[in-house]
């Protein structure tokens, strides 16, 4: 019999299991990325204290924290055959807890979004409603694979972006910093599908379309890492010729030409060197984020 189907226990799940479920590696990078946006926003730490840590909280441990619970209750499965060690499948986390650790979770995120202002709910509603999509039927996003790492990118990077420029703002952030977090949305995108390499043959048999299991591994590759330079070159051009920032523009251009040395490289042998360069290029990539967000502290305007 399937244990997670089984009428909950009396005893919750240990705080170590629902700790594990919530996967705390994963939360950095959207917390990176809501970094950026305080520090694109060019406001002041002084009396926006309690909103910076309650972004923090969204980004990492609450919203991110959500869509790993979610995810996992809705790949419990196939977990079970491939990871059965897994908080869900292992049974460390039993009967339905798992949905209702995610649902729990998703209602505490939205309390505390409502509590920073409306911009930030907006923000982590989309956000919410996107890990929900990703992960659960009938949409079940992660199945595509285009919708599905746009999904995941538009969460960790520009949503997260937008929140932590709206947090410090406490309003709809500037037109430079709205661009740089779609920019380099876009290019995560392209990371995003790096990261399904590592799951090429598990997801042909599942019958996930990831664009690896899709069109190869090495013409995902090329078109990744095509996606991730591309929004790069559009910001070193802001900078030099827009927004007047030459020398954070140059930065960029550095960064991007190490990443394409590597890229270089990657191509070589995709599903065997993506660890490394997710390590190496990806490191370079965000990187470039935060010197963009300081670029852009003193601009005003969309055409500023």
């Amino acid at each position: 019999m399937d244990r997670t189907l089984e009428a909950p226990p009396l005893s919750a799940p240990s705080p170590a299991a629902v700790l594990e479920l919530f996967k705390p590696v994963t939360w950095f990078p959207p917390m990176w990325a809501f970094m950026c946006g305080v520090v694109s926003s060019g406001m002041p730490f002084e009396g926006r204290w309690l909103f910076l840590i309650a972004g923090i909280a969204l980004t990492g441990p609450l919203v991110c924290a959500t869509s790993q619970a979610v995810n996992d209750w809705f790949d419990r499965h196939v977990d079970a055959i491939n990871e059965p060690n897994r908080p869900i499948p292992s049974g460390r986390i039993p009967g339905r807890w798992g949905l209702y650790i995610a649902v729990v979770w998703t209602a505490l995120s939205v309390a505390v979004a409502a509590l920073t202002g409306p911009w930030v709910l907006a923000a982590t509603l989309l956000g919410l409603a996107l890990a929900w999509a990703y992960s659960a039927p009938p949409l079940r996003l992660k199945k595509n694979g285009v919708a599905g790492p746009a999904a995941v990118a538009l969460s960790y990077e520009g949503l997260t972006w937008f929140t932590g420029a709206a947090v410090m703002a406490g309003a709809l952030p500037h037109g430079p910093v709205l661009l740089l977090a779609a920019l380099y949305s876009f290019g995560a995108w392209g990371i995003m599908v790096l990261n399904d390499f590592k799951a090429v043959e598990g997801d042909r048999r599942m019958g996930l379309k990831s664009l690896p299991a899709e069109l190869g591994v090495d013409a995902a590759a090329r078109i990744a890492c095509a996606v991730m330079a591309a929004p790069q070159v559009i910001v070193a051009t802001l900078l030099f010729v827009g927004w007047d920032r030459p020398w954070h523009g140059l930065a960029i251009v550095v960064l991007l030409g190490v990443q394409l040395g590597l890229m270089a490289r990657l191509l070589g042998d995709p599903k065997r060197l993506t660890p490394w360069y997710n390590s190496t290029g990806t490191t370079l990539y965000v990187i470039g984020m935060l010197v963009s967000a300081f670029a852009v502290r003193g601009l005003t305007g969309a055409g500023a």
